[in-house]
């Protein structure tokens, strides 16, 4: 699929395959962000702030957000570019080990020098328990 400004339909959902989070995921964003904090890295330290165990970034998530996203090809010929990501909420923790997927839906669209303008609302869930809710603005071509 492959979606041009005039082919977006608010109200369309999209939904993304499963993922599982691993620890090697959470160790692999410590090392490329530099956040080494211990939620992070040590799940002794985790559980002791009460969560099961290392705790995966917000941004991780938020950036698992996109690439799962990605994979669904909707604007593979037709992206310019990210204007942005609005009203983000980390909900629940994500863990080594959790299941999750993306619900998309397009929430609005507008021109803009000839080019196109779309809102969609992202939500990152495990099962049916939302984990991150957020609002995401992409600036994609129109056809021709």
């Amino acid at each position: 699929m492959n979606l041009f400004y005039e082919d977006v339909e608010l109200g369309t959902s999209h939904t993304t395959p499963n993922h599982r989070i691993t620890e090697a995921d959470i160790a692999d964003f410590c090392r490329l962000t530099r956040d080494h904090h211990p939620l992070h890295t040590d799940a002794e330290y985790a559980r002791d702030a009460g969560f099961p165990g290392i705790i995966a970034h917000g941004l991780y998530g938020l950036s698992l957000m996109e690439g799962l996203k990605t994979e669904l090809h909707l604007y593979d010929e037709s992206s310019i570019a990210s204007l942005g990501w609005d009203k983000v909420r980390f909900l629940k923790p994500l863990v080594a080990g959790d299941v999750i997927h993306v619900e998309m839906d397009f929430t609005a669209k507008r021109e803009s020098k000839g080019r196109g303008i779309v809102t969609e609302a992202v939500r990152l869930l495990r099962g049916d328990e939302v984990v991150i809710d957020a609002e995401h603005v992409s600036l994609i071509r129109k056809r021709g």
